[in-house]
This record gives structure tokens, C-alpha cells and sequence, in this order.
């Protein structure tokens, strides 16, 4: 049936199995994992005040937030939001356009560095943090650890970024530790590769700044630095892959291809995990590597790995994780695992034919699910699809469903609130239900989607639809909540005010289930076949475990209201152990409402009715 959809809300069901549990298995059962919700937040954004927004605005006239704005205030009301870990994005020093030379910081050429602000993926130092973040820049290491301290102290683990595919075109590590050699420093630059070098170079030919009609550094503002020149010869690979001696404009031209050990042909130049170590833990990868020789380039990624976890930070965020090879990260990830058994690693993984190498080969806990479950719930509250094929993608990632974190807003992507997405934050909660709900994996926001931010801003390079992570901005709907300090809302709209207790009220209820760490079955293609009145934007599973059973159903539709009988199968019904009768269902999301779920004869049904954009959690 091909009916284009107009979406909306998500109605949860939530009943308990009957029984006594003694009290033993209910201490068991309150040590059991439960959900992970993951919050990004862009640092140097994050306590920025400033409303200006002028465009390719200096730091002065559009301002920047520090590590100091994540006060105890602040990070409380990111924990009473339902979030466990925080990741502080774009904490590593990188290439920008600002003085800090009176510290001992060169200065970076804007003609390699895309925005004002900087790219935080073209890291200039990986022993240090980003001088714009500190009230004092020459103690800007000491004021990062102070907010690893004040993190933890709230109850919140941290993760930061580790960029390992490419570095910034003028890396100097200023504050290295002792014996560490700067990326390069010992490389044999007349050739094109060499397996210890950490770069592959284009020899006898200089590097040529990227030009183009339509962009200017700085949005042609005056500079001495801009002068059609960047010192690097021989010319390097740059970071997306690029091999020409002047890259595209379009390419990462702000950054350097790290190599690992991959010849220029694709073949590897270093040993590889022996058939069947998909199977076997950290500790025996960790024992595989021990006594191999291995690429310069993985020694330094992983040095720098440790140095933060020995810091107190409790993981990463790897970038562009597949266009490094999978060996390599069970190098490193089996040495971090080492230092830190529950470390928490995500990676940038979008081929979904590499998903179980990364995780099964290269130890990661958790992949971006963006190619399927993000990509189909756009595409449904956009009126393009049907929500049927998310049984599908559930049941292809049936084996390694619990390592896929979902997330519907990040720095990479189009604002969920934004005209090019959901086009309200309104139309995002029924995603949000689905997204939080259908799986044991981490959920993952990014700050601001709780209040409705639509990055409806131009900030010079970055463009609107995403908040710009190149550019000094402040992102409006954020600031209100912010309140200058006081992280309160006290400047949000009453909408505003409401979308954030709904994500509260999810999020909350989302780390404390234990259905969510248990089964899940979809009931779809049975109610789409015999369900009357069960309308296209409809779509609806089950979860459960032995103290939690949950019905999940949502309505994508904004603008219709579904009336229907809903049909929960016998064989969940039999899973379920429950018995012919009724159940009276309360909410839990609200506490509004109840309903009931009646079972004849080993077949469940629930009577529905869905208003566009409303959500229950129902509760036996």
C-alpha cells in the first residue's frame, strides 16, 4: 500500500507479569544492566550567552562557552533529564583561528581550517584541550580535569572524542609527555609509503591550498595569514583519502590521512587476528597483540587512548571508525579494556556490512544504528515511507541489536526540529518513543533537541539545519533553558517547557526498565493485515522480561486520530504467562489514563485511541 504518511505519537503499554519474585531475586534483578542514555553536548557551545550570531563572527562578538558553565547546576539537570553518560564533544585541542601565541600556541593558517571556531575532528594536539574552553588558557588542561572531577562527582560518566583517521595539517604537541614524538616527526618523507611512517606523502610535490569561486576563509575577510600559501611539502594524503597534491574543496582538506599500515593498494602491512577471534573477549585480543610488531600509528593512538583514561575519562567516541582497520582496534580497544573494563566505546560506523567486524573484531561496545533505524524513522516522519520495514531492520540486527545506540539529532546531522527533518520538535516524539524504546542499546540526544533547537542559524561556514560545530554561535532555544546561568528554563515557552518534561518522563522511565534490556518481538504484520482502523502511520512491538512486559504503539500520523482494537498475539500471550482475563493498564508516562487489556482464549486485545502526537506508558 503505498500512502504517503502524515505522522505523529507513540502509545506504550506496559503490564507485569504475574508471581511472586522472593526478595533475593529482586536484589539480583536491581544489579542488572539497564539502559544507557548517552548526552552530547557540544562543548564550546554548551554555556555560550551570547545571542549575536553574526556570521563568521569573531569570539568576541558571538562568544563561547567554558568548562567552567557545566556547574554542579547544570550537571544535575542534565542527570534528572535520564542521562547516565555525557559526552563532551570537541574537548582535544584543534586547529583554530585565534591568537594563543603568548602561551606558546602557533598560530593556525585559515586557509586549513574550516570556520573561525575550527573543526574539532582537525585535532592539533592530542595531550592538551581546546584553549577557546578555559577562563585560563595556559591552565586549560587543569580546568578540563576539574570537570572530569565535577562530572563524576554528579553522578555522570564522561566520554570525549578521538579522531584516529586523520589529524590536523599543523599538528604540534606542545605538552607532550616524555619520549613522545610529535605524528611525523620520524617519517621518511620521500616516499609515498612506508609502514612505520604516519603519513602517506605525494613526494616532490608541495601541498596547494583548495580554492573555489564560491568560498573564501573567513568570508573574505582580511588576514595575513591568507595568502594562497600553506608550508607542507612534500604535499601529504588528506584526511578523507584525497591524494592530490591540492585537494578538492569539498575534500577534508584541513586534515591529513593517518596510515596504519594500509598500503597505497589496499593490502595490509601488518598481522591479522586469527580465525576465530570474533568470538574470543578483550583479554585474549589483548594477549594476541602483546609481543606483536605493529605500525607506529597504532602505538600513538593507543598512548594517547590511555593518557585520558588514566585522566578519568570513561571512554570515546571514535570518528570515522571504518576507514580504520578493524585489527587496529582490537589493538587499542583491548588495551583500554584492560585499563578500564567498563570503558565505553562508540564508533562512527556507517556500513552495515562492517557492523560485526567492529564490534566482534575491532572490541567496540557501540556503533551509530544511522544507516537503518535513523534513516528509516526520517524518512517515515517525512511522509516517505511507511513505518512497516523497522521490523525488518530489528530482526537483521537481531544478533547485535544491544550494540546499536540510536539517536536522532548530532552534530553531524540535520537538526531533528528543523523545516528539513520533522519540521517541529512535536512530530519528533513519536521517533523519539521508537527510537528510546525499541532496543537494549544506549539512546542517544544531543543538547538542545529536549527543548527544540531546528539550528535554524548561518553561522558562516556551517549552515543553517545544523548547529554549526565550525563557527562561534550561540543556539537560541538552549539559551533559554540555560537562563544565563541559572540552567533552569526559566526563558522557555510553555511548548518548550512540556517537549522537555516529555523527554524527562521518557528518558527517565527509558534507565530504569528492565523490559528494555529483555526481548523484543513485533506485532506489526499481524495488526496491519486484520486490524481495522489500524491506520498506515501505525506501528507497534513488544518487549519484555520477567518482571516488565511492554506493548509498544505508535502513530506516526500528526493530523489523525487511530481508534482501533488492538490484537496481541497468542504467542506473546504465552510468553507472557498470562492467563484468560482482564488487566487493567495504567499510564506511566502521565498517569492519566487506563485502560485494559483483555485476554479470551490465549489472545490478547487493547482498545486504542491515539490522538496525533500523544504518548502513553500503561502499566499492569
Amino acid at each position: 500500500m503505498k500512502t504517503k504518511l502524515t505522522i505523529g505519537i507513540g502509545l506504550v503499554l506496559l503490564a507485569s507479569a504475574c508471581g511472586n519474585k522472593d526478595e533475593k531475586k529482586m536484589e539480583i534483578k536491581k544489579e542488572e544492566p539497564k539502559k544507557v542514555v548517552l548526552y552530547q553536548v557540544f562543548t564550546r557551545l554548551f554555556g555560550n550567552t551570547k545571542e549575536t550570531n553574526k556570521p563568521w563572527g569573531t569570539i568576541e562578538e558571538n562568544g563561547v562557552g567554558k568548562f567552567n558553565d557545566f556547574t554542579d547546576k547544570a550537571l544535575q539537570e542534565i542527570k534528572d533529564l535520564g542521562v547516565t553518560h555525557i559526552w563532551y564533544t570537541g574537548v582535544p585541542h584543534h586547529a583554530l583561528v585565534n591568537d594563543y601565541t603568548s602561551i606558546g600556541i602557533s598560530n593556525d593558517d585559515p586557509e586549513v581550517v574550516k570556520g573561525r571556531a575550527g573543526s574539532p575532528y582537525a585535532v592539533k594536539d592530542y595531550y592538551n584541550v581546546n584553549p577557546d574552553l578555559a577562563v585560563n588558557p595556559a591552565k586549560r588542561l587543569e580546568e578540563f580535569e576539574a570537570l572530569i572531577e565535577r562530572t563524576h562527582n554528579n553522578g555522570l560518566k564522561l566520554i570525549i572524542d578521538i579522531v584516529p583517521n586523520h589529524i590536523a595539517r599543523k599538528y604540534e604537541g606542545k605538552t607532550n609527555p616524555k619520549g613522545v614524538r610529535d605524528f611525523g616527526a620520524d617519517d621518511d618523507v620521500t616516499v609515498e609509503y612506508k609502514r612505520d611512517n604516519n603519513f602517506y606523502y605525494i613526494p616532490n610535490q608541495p601541498f596547494q591550498v583548495p580554492t573555489s569561486e564560491n568560498y573564501k576563509p573567513l568570508g573574505g575577510e582580511k588576514n595575513p595569514m591568507i595568502d594562497g600559501k600553506f608550508d607542507e611539502n612534500p604535499a601529504k594524503w588528506t584526511g578523507n583519502g584525497s591524494r592530490l597534491a591540492k585537494p578538492d574543496i569539498n575534500d577534508w582538506y584541513e586534515t591529513v590521512k593517518i596510515n596504519y599500515g594500509v598500503k597505497p593498494d589496499g593490502s595490509k602491512d601488518f598481522p591479522e587476528l586469527p580465525a576465530g577471534f570474533d568470538q574470543k573477549e578483550y583479554k585474549e585480543h589483548f594477549a594476541f597483540w602483546k609481543h606483536k610488531n605493529v605500525p607506529s600509528s597504532w602505538k600513538k593512538f593507543r598512548d594517547i587512548a590511555l593518557y585520558w583514561i588514566d585522566k578519568g575519562v570513561d571512554g570515546f567516541r571514535y570518528d570515522m571508525a571504518e576507514m580504520v582497520p578493524y585489527e587496529f582496534w582490537s589493538y587499542m580497544n583491548s588495551a583500554v579494556k584492560m585499563k578500564n573494563p567498563d570503558a565505553f566505546l562508540l564508533a562512527e560506523v556507517y556500513n552495515p556490512k562492517e557492523y560485526r567486524n567492529y564490534i566482534r573484531l575491532g572490541k567496540m561496545d557501540y556503533l551509530y544504528d544511522k544507516v537503518e533505524l535513523y534513516d528509516k524513522l526520517k524518512e517515515v516522519v517525512q511522509g516517505k515511507s511507511l513505518p512497516d520495514p523497522i521490523s525488518d531492520i530489528q530482526k537483521g540486527l537481531e544478533d547485535i541489536e544491544h550494540h546499536m545506540l540510536h539517536f536522532l539529532d548530532n552534530h553531524d546531522e540535520q537538526r531533528l526540529a528543523s523545516p528539513e527533518f520533522a519540521g517541529s520538535p512535536e512530530k519528533g516524539k513519536p521517533l523519539m518513543v521508537v527510537s528510546t524504546l525499541i532496543s537494549s542499546s544506549p539512546t542517544m540526544i544531543y543538547f538542545g533537541q529536549e527543548v527544540g533547537e531546528a539550528g535554524n542559524e548561518n553561522g558562516g561556514f556551517g549552515t543553517h539545519s545544523r548547529t554549526s560545530i565550525f563557527d562561534y554561535v550561540g543556539v537560541p532555544n538552549h539559551q533559554k533553558w540555560m537562563n544565563g546561568g541559572k540552567f533552569d528554563g526559566g526563558k522557555l515557552s510553555k511548548e518548550q517547557k512540556e517537549l522537555r518534561d516529555f523527554y524527562k518522563r521518557l528518558l527517565n522511565f527509558s534507565i530504569k526498565s528492565d523490559a528494555l534490556m529483555g526481548k523484543f518481538q513485533e506485532i506489526q504484520s499481524a495488526n496491519r493485515d486484520k486490524t481495522d482502523g489500524y491506520d498506515p502511520g501505525i506501528y507497534s512491538f513488544v518487549r519484555w522480561s520477567d518482571n516488565e512486559k511492554l506493548l509498544v504503539v505508535t502513530n506516526f500520523s500528526w493530523l489523525t486520530t487511530s481508534s482501533f482494537e488492538l490484537k496481541v498475539l497468542a504467542d506473546v500471550i504465552s510468553k507472557w504467562k498470562l492467563k484468560d482475563g482482564n488487566y487493567d493498564l495504567k499510564d506511566q508516562l502521565y498517569h492519566q489514563s487506563k485502560v485494559v487489556l483483555e485476554v479470551k482464549n490465549g489472545v490478547g486485545k487493547v482498545k486504542v485511541a491515539l490522538k496525533p502526537l500523544e504518548s502513553f506508558i500503561y502499566q499492569l
